[in-house]
């Protein structure tokens, strides 16, 4: 350093600060959240594994008023919906185990975990894990309390038909809109005798007047199901397949998904196969030529402002997935959902 003025007075502010002594403001806040004397925090792989690192409160589910929590981060271990590959089940279970997520969102510059009450509140208990019907009508009852308690869920999957029960709870007063990242429409029809598959969730969403599919756009959408699709285009769901979000650019992306939910309140469901392969290779339906974690990322902080009243990562299928990447994925893009959430949550309280 050229500057021994420069030199001197940082040395006289960092020289013998410990790790933990963060000076900024901004910073210092979150600091305060992790550190104690002075550069202790706690260990990212110790103790039992929660949605990023919150507190574990299952017996919050029991209570009326979710023993008054904000945010409530719920796990979905259900797959029976799949039509290729299973195992989503324990897609909960991996997103738990990923450490080092957050505390902070720097392209957003948040914490979202500081001033509210948010938790880890275990799974939705199910009555039968070989009914797919009777676990839709538990996701849609348990999130009808969730909703009645005024607590915003933020969920991993599990497959990506528990997204219909949800919305059913959360649309049950007004129907909500739409931000959907995948490789897949998902709404299609009946298969084999069974209309509650993976593969239609939004539409069995729109047809119960639950969902608006003019506030609705469907982002990264490829492969070769295309035909299957015909719903999302005749309801006037928005749909950006993987290959325009490249030609487009990611702020016209960002520009046209804010465009169509506008002010009204907006559910956000991720599926990970969203995400090309090389990126996400754990899950059961993957299709290459997706979008990478990056702009994933880009398109979901792109979102910030619009009123989030909860969101779900799904599809993550962790035995196809030696890397761990795709849980690591779906851990990232659950936080910045939540700081979404978060903000719109902010804003409705002032």
């Amino acid at each position: 350093m050229t500057d021994p003025a420069k030199l001197r007075a940082l040395r006289e502010k960092f020289a013998a600060a410990k790790g933990g002594d963060i000076f900024d403001p901004a910073f210092r806040a979150v600091a305060d959240q992790q550190f104690s004397d002075g550069e202790r925090r706690k260990w990212p792989f110790s103790d039992a594994a929660t949605f990023l690192g919150a507190p574990y409160r299952p017996e919050a589910a029991q209570s009326e008023d979710f023993a008054g929590l904000d945010f409530a981060l719920i796990g979905l271990p259900m797959d029976l919906g799949v039509t290729n590959r299973a195992g989503a089940r324990l897609g909960p279970r991996a997103v738990r185990a990923v450490e080092r997520i957050g505390p902070y969102e720097h392209a957003l510059k948040m914490a979202p975990f500081i001033g509210c009450k948010a938790a880890d509140i275990g799974d939705v208990p199910f009555r039968s894990r070989f009914s797919l019907e009777s676990c839709h009508q538990d996701i849609e009852a348990f999130y009808r309390r969730v909703a009645a308690a005024g607590v915003i869920p933020l969920s991993v999957g599990g497959d990506h038909s528990v997204t219909w029960p949800i919305l059913k709870a959360l649309g049950a007063d007004r129907p909500v809109g739409l931000v959907h990242i995948d490789a897949h429409c998902d709404t299609s029809g009946p298969y084999e005798g069974s209309k509650f598959h993976h593969g239609g969730p939004f539409r069995m969403a729109v047809l119960d007047g639950v969902l608006d599919p003019d506030r609705t756009i469907q982002i990264g959408i490829r492969g070769g199901a295309e035909y299957l699709w015909e719903f999302s285009y005749e309801s006037g769901m928005t749909v950006i397949h993987a290959e325009e979000v490249a030609t487009m650019g990611i702020p016209a992306v960002i520009a046209r998904a804010r465009q169509v939910v506008g002010d009204g309140p907006v559910y956000v469901s991720f599926d990970v196969d969203g995400l090309d392969p090389a990126f996400a290779p754990g899950t059961g339906t993957p299709e290459i030529g997706g979008l990478s974690t990056a702009e994933a990322l880009a398109i979901l902080r792109g979102l910030i402002g619009l009123d989030v009243i909860g969101g779900d990562v799904v599809e993550v299928a962790p035995q196809y997935d030696g890397t761990t990447n795709t849980a690591h994925a779906g851990a990232q893009m659950l936080f910045t959902i939540f700081c979404l959430a978060r903000a719109a949550w902010e804003r409705r309280k002032d």
